[in-house]
């Protein structure tokens, strides 16, 4: 599949209000490149077609508040440009004895004996599990498999590229549903559980947070979505969550933290409450009584 870069420069003194305007959006597609000692700075997205990256940019610009210093450059990627710009950014990385590696080191990485790893092949629109919001919700995932055990069940709602349902299938869970309301979301998930010898051990789902969740519970809800939306089913997160269970709530800016902790807090009297910050991102996560 051939893709498209749209490249605009935008004023170096602004990146930083742009780039916390990009992640308060939470619009796929798009990051900011910054050159510190030319000072200068570039809002770059990688779209499926020239249409798409045009139509993308109308959307976004008025949203930044601000003009490009020229008009953006649209140009065909081809595909050794777009495989050699995620190997740029998407390493190797480990937490406890759960190993997420790209494709491309297959050949090359050793695993430790008794650790596992998931092979990542990144998508266009999906991630890779290096955000800050994943590593978040990874890190409980593995605390919660060495407190508890693995016996219980989970749901990775808004499952992305499936990274967390994976990951907790290689942890030893063995009861995992994973859904998202992206078609394209799920068929990825599915095609990473193929390739790595997971296809069949997941449940893999079209669904929003009300269909997904319909007549189901968990030990473990993971739910890695922007904070506006969290918020706006609290209820539906909250039910999902089995006696004893826990409900993992990451894609929150540490700005809003302090907002979506008290939503939770006041919809769930009596459950246990926690959170960390990772770099910009925090996550919520709240722990039903077993009675």
């Amino acid at each position: 599949m051939e893709l498209f870069e749209i490249k605009a420069e935008v004023p170096a003194m602004a990146a930083d209000a742009v780039d916390t305007t990009l992640l308060e959006l939470g619009i796929d597609g798009w990051s900011l490149l910054e050159d510190a000692i030319a000072k200068r700075a570039w809002i770059l997205g990688i779209f499926a077609s020239e249409a798409e990256a045009v139509a993308r940019w109308r959307e976004l610009s008025p949203m930044l508040g601000l003009a490009p210093l020229i008009e953006p450059v649209v140009r065909p990627m081809g595909d050794q440009d777009w495989k050699e710009s995620y190997k740029a950014h998407f390493h190797a990385w480990q937490f406890g004895r759960l190993h997420w590696v790209p494709v491309w080191e297959r050949e090359v990485f050793v695993l430790p004996a008794g650790d596992a790893v998931l092979w990542l092949d990144p998508g266009l629109a999906f991630g890779t599990g290096n955000h800050e919001t994943t590593r978040l919700c990874v890190e409980r995932l593995v605390g919660r498999a060495g407190e508890a055990g693995v016996s219980g069940r989970v749901i990775d709602a808004g499952c992305g590229s499936g990274i967390l349902a994976l990951s907790a299938l290689l942890l030893g869970f063995r009861d995992v549903v994973g859904f998202d309301n992206d078609a394209e979301a799920v068929r990825i998930s599915e095609e990473n559980a193929v390739s790595n010898g997971l296809a069949g051990r997941a449940t893999w789902l079209i669904g929003d947070l009300l269909s997904g969740f319909a007549g189901k519970q968990a030990e473990v809800v993971l739910a890695n979505i922007q904070a506006d939306v969290l918020q706006r089913f609290a209820g539906e997160l909250l039910a999902a969550v089995a006696p004893g269970g826990v409900l993992v709530l990451s894609g929150i800016l540490a700005q809003e933290r302090d907002v979506v902790r008290a939503k939770f807090e006041a919809a769930a009297p009596g459950w246990g409450v926690d959170s960390r910050v990772m770099g910009e991102w925090s996550d919520v996560v709240l722990m039903r009584p077993s009675t």
